[in-house]
């Protein structure tokens, strides 16, 4: 007799944090409503088991983000300039993705958990560029602050900017961190141009942040920046620097999460 493996939509994912759904479902039109998304697509072969199990786990991921981040849940659709999508606008092979061109952060329907995290810091990075930076400026923000463009002066900017330089840069800001040196040496010995690019590189912090919260953890939203080989290679942020790098985001987003709520 064999057994048949659950999909892993199917496989439980640990969990750990406030109740945000009072113990009921929540639908697709809820992420929409909550979290301000401009748009929500499910695709057309995520069945209306496969709905509901996803609708409950992105709402509790989101509002465990929005939570961890220090933000209203309105925040987490960049002021409904984001996109969603489930099942649909993906790549292949590619357990998530976002689109900078349509501004969709799209989740594969089995492959999806652990990578929310990362794809919205994408978002928020690419989001955030015309806000911290005058054109001309590149896609994303960790490129062009990379690229020595001048910031637009506020508090805010500047505590974003601690945010890049604490996680690119060595203390003195001459060079490369170790960190980035890790994913420069790994990219040779690959023969790629991935892990080093800033963009990647703030996003593996960012996911380091999110999961290293004390009082929340949530294996669909972030899952990976410890145990597992690329971890132990040093591809995310290790010890007394990923501890820094996690005050400067603490700081970044209370800073942001005090301003948006007294809107």
């Amino acid at each position: 007799m064999t057994t048949q493996r659950l999909s892993r939509l199917h496989q439980p994912h640990f969990r750990s944090g406030p109740d945000h759904r009072q113990g009921l479902d929540a639908s697709f039109q809820d992420i929409q409503h909550n979290f301000a998304f401009a748009t929500i697509k499910v695709g057309r072969w995520v069945s209306a088991q496969e709905q509901q199990i996803a609708a409950n786990l992105i709402f509790d991921a989101l509002s465990d983000l929005a939570a961890i981040l220090n933000l209203p849940n309105q925040a987490i659709g960049l002021r409904q300039q984001l996109n969603f999508a489930f099942g649909t606008g993906g790549q292949s092979g590619v357990q998530a993705h976002y689109a900078p061109h349509s501004r969709t952060l799209a989740l594969a329907k089995n492959a999806g958990a652990g990578a929310l995290a990362h794809e919205f810091w994408h978002a928020f990075d690419h989001y955030i560029t015309d806000k911290l930076f005058a054109p001309p400026h590149y896609k994303f923000a960790s490129d062009t602050w990379l690229n020595k463009n001048k910031i637009i002066p506020h508090a805010l900017n500047e505590a974003l900017a601690t945010c890049f330089r604490c996680v690119l840069l060595s203390p003195c800001g001459k060079q490369a961190s170790g960190y980035t040196q890790t994913a420069i040496a790994l990219d040779k010995q690959l023969q790629q141009l991935y892990y080093s690019r800033p963009t990647e590189l703030m996003a593996r912090a960012f996911e380091a942040f999110v999961q290293d919260h004390p009082h929340i953890s949530n294996r669909y939203l972030v899952s990976g920046t410890k145990q597992t080989e690329l971890a132990k290679v040093g591809i995310y942020p290790l010890a007394k620097h990923r501890d820094e790098i996690a005050q400067a985001f603490k700081l970044y987003f209370y800073q942001l999460g005090f301003a948006l709520k007294q809107r």
